[in-house]
């Protein structure tokens, strides 16, 4: 609720309106701003169904398509310098903020506002004989990222016209010398590595761009979806596959300057700009998107990963902010405001990622009703015309532990599915009104499908979880379930910095334990044994010293410019337990 209080709700909306009623840009992406604010604003009410906040979003709508030109235009650049730089990518953010206040409000203004805008581009591509895929920055990644809103917008209108353009964008990204992101995902070929190294980072060269890659992907499955063609669905689980094989790193993000670079087995060392937001939430955006269209729980898993680390490790404590980067050691910091607006495109499109978390852990499938995340809620779900009022109680990820209570109006079929978390390794008691259960766990969940009775039921799974060392690049790092953590220089323990042992069992298992923060920093907080430094002669250091760490969520998260966290531990080299005449 903090993000919605503080950084969502205070936002000046006016501010990010006023560029559009200046045609006066040729290179910045000043449009984008309230296209996001809105999205998430929009995702938001979904949750709070708080009316102030409709009123200000449809405030906001209402001033954003009074600015629309005679000729369709929305957005602020001059009109020789339209189709160039960032001027298409607004324009996606504004369709896709009105399409989604159309839907929230029913307003026939928005979607007309909509189709004029449409109409508008498309008239200039084909009067100036331009493809699409040529124009803006970063092979044209940005202004095709336009094909989601093109999707949605045939969907809701019925007008052949704009499917047509939707495949015309995917025949100007498939063309020879393109993106061809279809084919080179079917293909394998690495994201990191497309195109050759750009000679100027921030030019239409480089077509590594993170972001605006994946938005184009979450294009393609909107369009395989719409005309049920499985071979773009194919492409987008293809690149995410290969995203989270060669780039996503242990709090489950990537990019560094907002590219691909090999990060996942770079992540132990330290790289400028690196876990854009923007990054984080559209790959929370791609994974549910493919979870929608395959149900496998893997994505869920890497969902669930992402949003307690990467997701949670950009909010500033009091959630005024969302960093802008979130790297896995240093520390977080203030965003630069961006293009003369008091705001950047991560505090803009930061809470669309947590806006997500309710729409994602709770998803109806016709009668299918699937768990994916153990958070504790209450929410009122509809099948078959019979509500039933749902409360979770969980400990997750403190324990493994969760109390499930489904109150039914009337007696209905229904099918539960219940997540099997991977960290818990496929280990799990599941009881049923107090009594041990027989149920069917098929492609990472559990699967109860009967006819329940009026009344409630309680659910209750105790998933295996344990703290665990991962390690790479001779680093270690602390798991516990989907949460990772970090050394944080406020528990004053000691140099954060300095080399280490973690004392481990068999299998990377770690003892570990709970401790209250006395600094009141952390959500979470274990101690674990160390053997700290190069020092072996110290009988104290020899056994272990216990050393705070904290979520990394948490970590660094007042945002001081005193503070310091780390993820990746460094490990002394022990040369009596390894060979090391390597040459």
């Amino acid at each position: 609720m903090s993000v919605i209080e503080n950084r969502v709700m205070p936002q000046n909306t006016e501010s990010l309106v006023e560029p559009f009623r200046h045609l006066t840009e040729g290179t910045l992406w000043q449009t984008e701003f309230i296209g996001k604010w809105m999205l998430g604003a929009t995702a938001s009410y979904r949750y709070t169904h708080d009316l102030v906040l409709l009123d200000k979003i449809s405030a906001a709508a209402k001033s954003l398509m009074s600015t629309q030109y005679p000729d369709g235009y929305m957005g602020n650049y001059t009109k020789d310098n339209r189709l160039t730089c960032w001027d298409i990518w607004g324009r996606k953010y504004t369709s896709l903020a009105l399409l989604d206040y159309y839907r929230l409000t029913g307003d026939q203004n928005a979607l007309i506002a909509v189709e004029r805008l449409f109409d508008c581009l498309i008239r200039e591509l084909t009067d100036k004989n331009v493809d699409i895929a040529s124009t803006g920055l970063y092979r044209g990644m940005p202004s095709c990222s336009i094909l989601e809103p093109a999707v949605y917008l045939y969907e809701l209108s019925g007008k052949k016209k704009y499917l047509d353009f939707a495949k015309s964008i995917v025949s100007s990204i498939e063309k020879v010398g393109s993106t061809q992101l279809v084919s080179k995902a079917l293909d394998k070929v690495p994201v990191a590595h497309r195109f050759e190294f750009p000679k100027d980072w921030w030019s239409f060269e480089n077509g590594h761009k993170a972001y605006e890659m994946m938005s184009c992907y979450v294009g393609l499955i909107e369009l395989g979806r719409i005309i049920k063609e499985p071979l773009y669905i194919q492409a987008a689980i293809a690149v995410a596959d290969n995203i989270l094989e060669t780039e996503i790193n242990i709090a489950g993000s990537g990019a560094a300057f907002e590219c691909w670079y090999d990060g996942r087995v770079q992540q132990t060392t330290p790289a400028y700009h690196t876990m854009e937001t923007c990054v984080t939430f559209t790959w929370l955006q791609l994974l549910h998107k493919l979870w929608l269209h395959t149900h496998d729980s893997r994505y869920a898993d890497e969902f669930e990963r992402t949003m307690y680390n990467a997701l949670m490790a950009s909010l500033r404590v009091d959630g005024k902010e969302i960093s802008k980067y979130s790297p896995l050691e240093g520390r977080r910091q203030h965003g630069e405001e961006q293009c003369g607006l008091p705001i950047n495109c991560c505090n803009a499109n930061g809470p669309r990622g947590f806006a997500l978390i309710p729409e994602f852990a709770t998803s109806q499938i016709g009668d299918t009703v699937f768990i994916n995340l153990y958070v504790p809620r209450t929410e009122i779900i509809s099948v078959r015309d019979r509500t039933i009022n749902l409360n979770v109680d969980s400990n997750i990820p403190v324990d493994g532990y969760m109390n499930m209570k489904l109150d039914f109006d009337k007696s209905t079929s229904m099918n539960l599915a219940l997540r099997i978390p991977s960290w818990s390794d496929g280990k799990y008691t599941i009881s049923i009104d107090g009594n041990s259960s027989e149920v069917l766990a098929s492609n990472g969940y559990i699967y109860i499908d009967r006819k329940w009775k009026k009344g409630v039921t309680n659910i209750s799974i105790d998933f295996n979880i344990v703290t665990k060392v991962e390690e790479l690049n001779g680093m270690q790092a602390v798991v516990r379930g989907p949460i990772v953590f970090a050394r944080d220089n406020r528990f004053n323990d000691g140099d954060i910095d300095e080399c280490c042992i973690i004392k481990t069992s068999d299998g990377g298992v770690v003892e570990s334990r709970f401790v209250n923060d006395d600094n009141k920093f952390g959500w979470l907080t274990i101690e674990i044994p160390m053997i700290l430094g190069t020092d072996l002669e110290d009988p104290v250091n020899r056994e272990g010293r216990m050393i705070k760490l904290c979520d990394f969520g948490s970590a660094g998260n007042d945002w001081s410019d005193k503070g310091r966290y780390r993820v990746w531990l460094v490990k002394p080299l022990h040369v009596m337990q390894q060979h090391y005449h390597q040459y």
